[in-house]
């Protein structure tokens, strides 16, 4: 076991977990422009604490599990703007610590809150390339060099404290191969989840059936699931998760509206969906946003439900519920 296991013994105990919901819609809420290839990474560099307050404003609605603000933020990401690696990776492990300096305030004011968690958010290959590639799979990298990439963030993310490692939106089995071995370097839990490219398949085209039994076995990965999707995918792909595997599942899914990774730009959500994995096992609508979502998901074996881009405060108050 390792070290630190906080994540899997709650899942153990039973509990069902509340993640939280973006970070970069709250901060460009509060008026940051993150039209930027280092997207929320930017905000590090230019107003860190905004970053803490609103890792307090999830705490406060709800949120058990807050995802580090380092996504976007590795050494190849900070060299484009003349950083080296040493602030790079300073800068990721600060990420980690704004997000406990608001765990601590916010226990601080609600000693009776209960364990409160943080995850190393660590981004895909794609989030670096910044040309929305993390939702096509297309890129190719030897696994050595995946393993490359990703190695110092990690590090710095261990070495900051965080309680787990949050290997999200991913596109490719060959790049979750890479962070699984590096997951086993550290001797770190973490939870893997993955964009996708219909209900049964992600990205670049594997199986869920074959990414769930890919990661059988593995003691370090306490969870896998979707995130960064459409809600009206989400049952599907929990079911086809749950068929696989008894690991437990996450979800953390977009808001309903529909992202055009081209342009980057945000539309309408798409309606008219269907969704296979109602509580009564009925084809039904697809869910309208996470509160409605989350008791569907909930049944389908989730025991982690958050949101994903465009997702607030208000979105994650009522996936906690009172």
């Amino acid at each position: 076991m390792p070290t630190n296991a906080k994540l899997s013994l709650l899942l153990n105990s039973g509990a069902n977990l509340t993640v939280d919901g973006a970070l970069a819609t709250e901060l460009e809420a509060h008026g940051c422009n993150l039209e930027d290839p280092l997207w929320s990474a930017k905000v590090l560099l230019e107003q860190p604490q905004l970053i803490k307050r609103v890792h307090h404003d999830y705490f406060r609605a709800g949120a058990t599990a807050a995802i580090t603000a380092s996504y976007q933020a590795t050494p190849l990401g900070f060299a484009r703007r003349g950083i080296d690696e040493e602030e790079a990776l300073g800068l990721v492990a600060l990420s980690v610590r704004l997000a406990d300096e608001a765990r601590r305030e916010y226990l601080a004011e609600n000693a009776d809150a209960g364990p409160l968690l943080i995850g190393g958010s660590v981004g895909p290959y794609g989030a670096y390339l910044a040309d929305g590639s993390e939702y096509r799979g297309d890129y190719v990298l030897s696994r050595d060099d995946f393993m490359e990439f990703h190695r110092p963030r990690i590090a710095a993310l261990v070495e900051a404290g965080a309680d787990f490692l949050a290997c999200e939106t991913l596109p490719s089995l060959p790049e979750a191969d890479a962070l699984l071995a590096l997951v086993k370097e550290f001797d770190v839990e973490s939870w893997f989840s993955f964009t996708l490219r219909d209900g049964g398949h992600i990205s670049d085209g594997t199986p869920l059936a074959e990414v769930a039994n890919f990661f059988s076995g593995q003691p370090l990965v306490v969870a896998i699931g979707v995130n960064c999707v459409p809600l009206g995918l989400v049952s599907p792909s929990l079911r086809a998760l749950g068929k696989a595997t008894d690991t437990p599942l996450i979800a953390y899914p977009n808001s309903g509206e529909s992202y055009d990774a081209v342009t980057k730009t945000w539309g309408p959500a798409v309606t008219g969906g269907r969704d296979a994995g109602s509580l009564a096992g009925r084809d039904t609508p697809a869910p309208a946003s996470l509160a409605e979502g989350a008791p569907i998901w909930r049944s389908l074996g989730a025991r982690l439900v958050g949101g994903c881009c465009r997702t607030t405060p208000l979105d994650i108050a009522a996936v906690a519920g009172p």
